[in-house]
């Protein structure tokens, strides 16, 4: 073939190859285990379905290091980017991700309560341009053990950030459910990831367990929490598996990885047509038993080797 036409059949097959790429833009509102196991579940997602970064996808990430003002200055900036989906991690990037467009596709994930958090209107497709996958948690499972991992547990201490809108409402509804179950709720608030150790050490001798949801603070810091628990030999229950890896005693949560690649097949449907819109959010209901024995012994808890090994998951 001669030079000329080479060049040809180049140039007309470039176009061709930039017109099959796809561009997703994901923002989390902090970098930690559980939420980045989720970037990379969509990533995986994404790839098994041929979208390859670099190739036929362009992906970006940024991460709002725990700024909610940071977290809208990111959504702002991909909006103009024009992405043919946006990807927010967590609430708050949600929240600034659904306040930043009206017409992007934006696709939640780690969302406990998006109706609450006002990104859809219920659980129905939304008809805008938001879907997702929520990681609603089973919290009546989840007293359940905390009451097998400290059978006589009465008061269940819980810190938390009371201005991120889904650990508020997991807040609301373990005080209405914890007296049906013969215990109470203790808060200790954290607004800030560095008032996560003060706010464990508050709830020394008012709280018999220290249960932790997927509050995006206390997850950031859960190192300080874990050394409160050694020492005072108060012991942590966990929402997630990752947390158990850090030092909880137990989780009977999510698959943060999994919640990941759920999301990622979403972000696929709208890559190939789908109107947000026309996708009704989702919740993972996909709940594994993930046991911590050397943390148990540090925090004064004796397991038992049956509830040992019925767990999916032991860490070592």
């Amino acid at each position: 073939m001669p030079l000329g036409a080479i060049t040809l059949a180049l140039t007309a097959a470039a176009p061709m190859a930039l017109a099959q790429q796809k561009s997703v833009a994901v923002t989390a509102i902090v970098e930690h285990p559980a939420l980045d196991a989720i970037r990379d579940g969509v990533k995986a997602s994404l790839a098994a379905a041929g979208y390859e970064d670099g190739k036929t996808l362009k992906w970006q990430y940024q991460s709002a290091q725990g700024n909610t003002g940071t977290a809208a200055q990111i959504a702002r900036k991909f909006v103009g980017d024009q992405p043919d989906a946006i990807v927010a991690i967590a609430t708050p990037s949600a929240q600034a991700g659904v306040a930043a467009t009206k017409t992007v596709p934006v696709v939640f994930s780690a969302v406990t309560d998006p109706v609450a958090a006002k990104l859809v209107k219920n659980w129905e497709p939304s008809k805008t341009n938001v879907t997702g996958v929520s990681d609603l948690l089973a919290l009546d499972k989840q007293m359940e053990l905390v009451k097998q991992v400290v059978p006589n547990a009465k008061r269940v201490g819980v810190v938390y950030n009371p201005g991120e809108a889904n650990s508020a409402v997991v807040v609301k509804e373990l005080k209405a459910l914890l007296p049906k179950m013969g215990m109470t709720l203790v808060e200790a608030a954290a607004p800030r990831s560095v008032d996560v150790g003060s706010a464990a050490r508050s709830l020394i001798g008012k709280a018999d367990v220290i249960y932790t949801s997927t509050d995006n603070n206390v997850v950031s810091a859960y190192e300080a929490l874990v050394k409160v628990g050694q020492e005072a030999k108060l012991p942590l229950v966990a929402a997630d598996a990752d947390s158990v890896k850090r030092g909880a005693i137990a989780s009977f949560g999510i698959n943060y990885r999994d919640l990941g690649e759920q999301t990622g097949r979403m972000v696929v449907r709208v890559l190939k047509g789908e109107k947000p819109g026309d996708i009704k959010p989702e919740i993972s209901t996909k709940l594994e038993l993930t046991v911590n024995p050397g943390a148990a012994e540090k925090q004064g808890v004796k397991l038992s080797d049956a509830f040992i090994q019925s767990a999916a998951h032991v860490v070592k």
